[in-house]
């Protein structure tokens, strides 16, 4: 069954849908069978008093039929319809064809003039039979019984053609009504999807709430799921400030390490003062990262947007002015229109470290371009430097990405690339392109 919802409630649905109309299905075809059985006591009935309108005593005492009952099926031996007059005094029996040379039982007699209906007794083969009989006295004091049956066999016959023509009707029942509740389950159910896709749109970051109008029983959830939002959007505000108040925090004192690295210096103590730079330096960069990571906005939005083009522009011509780069061509291949689905802010501190490094490693050009695709935007950077050997990409990535614990500027600059693409659900990719590297970076579209 799984976890699904809808599943379980149409699965439910259906067992009691089945159940309710099994039961239906037993008590219409009771209720079928208590109709035929009136049916043919009534039928009956008829015969039994045109019987008895038909029988009389003669002088010397003798019972007569005359006329007979005319249906034919009481003509035809053991045919299941039979009829039956005794004298009460003597025992002597007239009886119809049908019944041949067999006799009526029924249990106690009815009282004179009551009409009585046995409704299950043996017939003359053996089989379950239905009767109804009245004892009738005339006015010298002589009575006789009369009595008509008929095999309960067509009872039983037009019962079962009813369920044979019942159960297609309740079957097609069935499969409309757990039609009915498919749809009406997947109708109640549809707030949820509103939700789940709204809540789909947050974590997607397209918008920062849930902006749903959901059902009584549904809002609350909305409201709850809200409120967390909210509480976690403060939490990261508070977050960012504490670490940015950390890392300006730390540049006095690195500031302090660096005046006192420059005394070591001009004391001699070179050995003493390169360890504590090397350390102060770590330190720098921990903290330069952190920075770089507290200055993305909590939840960045998805609206977020920006022209590449410009961006791109404007980070050429900073990195152009360091000495690595004067040397250098730089080429721009991205469309004036181009926009990215990220803060301007944001790109220029990626595209700043990918350039630079770039510029640090490259021969002779750096080129910057951009493509996009229905659903995403891809940024690229190339050099023609030496590249990185294909064995050893991977672990390069992986250690840019996780640069805290090694060291180096490059790699810190791989970092703090990772962590802001990472942020607006982006990926970072590296390549040898022989020659050269192209590190190329993918943001998804937020529609």
């Amino acid at each position: 069954m799984g976890n699904s919802i809808r599943l379980r409630l149409w699965l439910a649905a259906t067992i009691s849908v089945l159940v309710a109309l099994a039961i239906a299905g037993a008590g219409l075809r009771y209720l079928f069978e208590l109709h035929v059985e009136r049916r043919v006591v009534g039928e009956l009935t008829v015969d039994l008093n045109e019987l008895i309108g038909a029988t009389s005593f003669t002088s010397d005492g003798r019972l007569v039929v005359s006329p007979v009952l005319t249906d034919p099926r009481f003509a035809n031996p053991l045919s299941g319809y039979y009829w039956q007059v005794e004298n009460v005094a003597t025992g002597d029996l007239e009886r119809s064809r049908s019944l041949w040379d067999a006799k009526l039982t029924l249990p106690a007699r009815s009282a004179s003039g009551e009409l009585r209906t046995v409704e299950e007794f043996l017939g003359p083969g053996g089989e379950l039979s239905i009767a109804v009989e009245r004892t009738i006295i005339d006015a010298s004091g002589r009575s006789f019984r009369a009595i008509v049956a008929e095999d309960h066999r067509t009872v039983a016959v037009s019962v079962s053609e009813y369920v044979r023509d019942l159960a297609p009707a309740l079957l097609m029942l069935a499969a409309v009504l757990m039609v009915a509740f498919f749809i009406q389950i997947t109708i109640g159910l549809a707030p949820l999807e509103t939700l789940r896709v709204a809540v789909r749109n947050v974590i997607a970051q397209r918008t920062a709430r849930l902006d749903v109008a959901a059902p009584s029983e549904v809002q609350p959830l909305a409201d709850e799921i809200n409120r967390l939002l909210d509480a976690q959007e403060k939490a990261l505000v508070r977050a960012r400030s504490r670490a940015t108040d950390l890392a300006h925090g730390l540049k006095t004192p690195l500031q302090v390490l660096s005046a006192d690295i420059r005394a070591l210096r001009k004391k001699g103590e070179t050995d003493l003062a390169d360890d504590i730079e090397k350390s102060a330096g770590a330190i720098r960069r921990h903290v330069e990262r952190e920075l770089a990571r507290a200055r993305l906005a909590p939840g960045v939005s998805g609206k977020a947007s920006c022209l590449v083009s410009d961006v791109a522009a404007g980070v050429i011509a900073v990195v152009k002015r360091t000495p690595s780069a004067k040397q250098l061509s730089f080429n721009l291949d991205v469309t004036d229109d181009l926009t990215a689905p990220i803060d301007e802010g944001d790109l220029s501190e990626i595209l700043g470290n990918l350039v630079e490094n770039a510029a640090r490693y490259a021969k002779s050009s750096v080129r910057v371009g951009a493509s996009t695709a229905r659903d995403e935007v891809t940024v690229s950077v190339a050099d023609d430097g030496p590249g990185i050997p294909d064995a050893d990409l991977g672990s390069a990535l992986s250690r840019g990405v996780q640069l805290d614990s090694k060291g180096g500027s490059s790699g810190l600059g791989l970092a703090i690339v990772f962590d802001i693409v990472e942020a607006y659900g982006g990926s970072l990719a590296m390549a040898n392109a022989d020659p050269g590297l192209v590190v190329t970076i993918s943001l998804p579209r937020h529609n």
